[in-house]
């Protein structure tokens, strides 16, 4: 990419500060006229997306290191820019409507029917719209995604609005692990078909995510509290968050078990040397992590750290008391 970025004047259009997320749809509003019209000046796009021209040069060069895998130059985007006009190669994909498949048309729709059945979603938002323009095209029946209401959620989500301090019966992974916490509910999540309050828990003076149909009583206790800032960990699409001070662990799985723990991972898994899969995740409490490696079977084991290599034989051992303890 070529660019006369010094050489650009700046125009008379306040500098706005924007966020990430409405930076990054300018830049994906830009591009597209960009793939419909082909060059522009400088200063008509700076006049219709508001902004100064050396702001407007900048943007574009970030986008000039965006593309497609496997990133080789010629898979990126070609924006060249002189003093005057913006000449755009490689845009194609963005200038004529995105094609879905049958299946991924009917994925897509499963998703926001499932976002529409959450208490208190917009019925009538463009979200409703979409989707029913989608299953028009698809020609298919309305469908229907039920999610199991906990007995709390609606009395957690008061609790949520006023901000009240609340005290809670939860039954951990642990057998026999209820316990009584004193919790600030700040956030009730819908993933992967269940339940979450995301919680700041005094007891465990650290931010928790309590799945809701785990939670068996619930009590005022007649204070309030101040919003606290969430952490990034809660923030994500899946549903275990190990919280701030989960450490990571790199789990290696036979192939075929790796799709049992994609929605757990931290990050790409790849790999290993003996052909297994190595699967990076986040471990908040090591029970957990055994209960999950008897799940995966006797040829998944921790590779990373050695300390969370016994995990799954801990777990095992108070197994076997226990029914050695019931059978005698």
């Amino acid at each position: 990419m070529t660019s006369g970025a010094e050489a650009v004047p700046g125009a008379s259009v306040q500098r706005e500060v924007l966020d990430a997320g409405e930076r990054l749809r300018r830049l994906l509003a830009m591009l597209a006229y960009l793939a419909r019209v082909g060059e522009a000046p400088l200063a008509e796009l700076a006049e219709r997306f508001v902004m100064d021209e050396r702001t407007l040069v900048s943007e574009l060069e970030l986008a000039a290191c965006c593309g497609l895998p496997p990133y080789t130059p010629d898979q990126l985007l070609e924006l060249v820019i002189d003093d005057e006009r913006v000449v755009a190669y490689g845009l194609d994909a963005l200038s004529r409507p995105p094609r879905l498949t049958p299946d991924e048309g009917f994925a897509v729709a499963a998703a926001a029917r499932a976002m529409l059945a959450v208490p208190g979603t917009d019925q009538s938002g463009p979200l409703a719209t979409a989707l029913t323009k989608l299953e028009q095209a698809l020609g298919a029946d309305r469908l229907q995604v039920e999610l199991d209401a906990p007995e709390h959620l609606a009395r957690l989500r008061r609790a949520v609005t006023d901000r009240e301090l609340v005290e809670i019966d939860y039954l951990g992974a642990k057998r026999g692990g209820e316990t009584t916490r004193t919790i600030e509910p700040h956030a009730v999540v819908a993933l992967e078909g269940r339940f979450y309050l995301d919680a700041y828990c005094h007891a465990a003076d650290g931010w928790r995510r309590f799945q809701l149909d785990r939670v068996r009583a619930v009590r005022p206790t007649g204070e309030r509290f101040a919003r606290r800032p969430m952490p990034e960990e809660m923030t994500g699409p899946h549903a275990f968050a190990g919280g701030p001070s989960a450490r990571l662990a790199l789990v290696a799985v036979p192939e075929g078990r790796a799709p049992l723990i994609d929605n757990l991972a931290a990050g790409p898994a790849e790999r290993g040397p003996d052909g297994r899969i190595v699967v990076p995740l986040r471990v908040g409490d090591e029970h957990w992590l055994g209960r999950l490696l008897l799940r995966l079977g006797p040829d998944a084991e921790v590779v990373y750290p050695p300390e969370l290599a016994g995990a799954r034989s801990a777990v095992a051992s108070r197994a076997l008391a226990r029914y050695g303890r019931s059978s005698s």
